[in-house]
């Protein structure tokens, strides 16, 4: 075998032996660094509890409630209906705070409904108080509630009373209305919990 041909084996077998040396020390440096990268990034556990959540409202009924799970808390999702609407304004004068000015809500949800949609109501499900949450009491004049009762929302573990926008009744040991989360409707039939119109969680 002539120098030359000896020396053209040569030049492909260290081509070669390059190439596949860089693949392998390539891979083994991602394989490496992938610990250490994944190390800066939150844990699932952690991204779940700050996590904004999407919702799909398109099977919420009229007059039905729904329950997510946000940040560890449960919030409510309830599409009201036009008579369950035509109660809120009814009940000003029976309501701590019928204006929501002591009560957390977002700017566009600072209004008789308290939401963004008239007809759909997003709020954490926890009493004020101490931190029950409330039971969906949609009837009107149950027996345990009283003849004026026109639906909304009752705390057994102190009786703190709510209607249906989650305004506090007068007298009750609830302090503030039912909390508004922060929310965007990212369509008509999905609403993102915990971003805010400006898009900000």
């Amino acid at each position: 075998m002539s120098d030359a041909l000896t020396q053209s084996v040569d030049d492909k077998k260290r081509r070669f032996l390059l190439v596949a040396a860089s693949a392998v020390g390539g891979v083994g440096v991602v394989a490496a660094a992938t610990p250490f990268v994944m190390s800066f990034w939150p844990s699932a556990r952690a991204r779940a509890a700050g996590a904004p959540v999407e919702v799909d409202l398109t099977k919420v009924e009229p007059g039905q409630l729904i329950t997510v799970e946000w940040r560890g808390q449960v919030c409510w999702a309830l599409n009201r209906t036009p008579a369950m609407m035509a109660t809120l304004p009814k009940l000003d004068s029976r309501l701590a705070d019928p204006n929501s000015n002591n009560s957390i809500q977002p700017a566009d949800c600072k209004n008789e409904h308290r939401s963004s949609k008239p007809e759909m109501w997003i709020a954490v499900g926890i009493c004020t108080h101490l931190g029950c949450s409330p039971t969906f009491r949609p009837d009107v004049a149950p027996a345990d509630l009283g003849a004026d009762w026109l639906g909304g929302f009752f705390c057994p573990c102190h009786q703190s009373k709510f209607d249906l926008a989650g305004r506090v009744y007068r007298g009750v040991p609830a302090p503030t209305n039912l909390v508004v989360p922060p929310h965007r409707y990212v369509s008509d039939t999905k609403v993102v919990i915990g971003l805010s119109q400006e898009g900000k969680s």
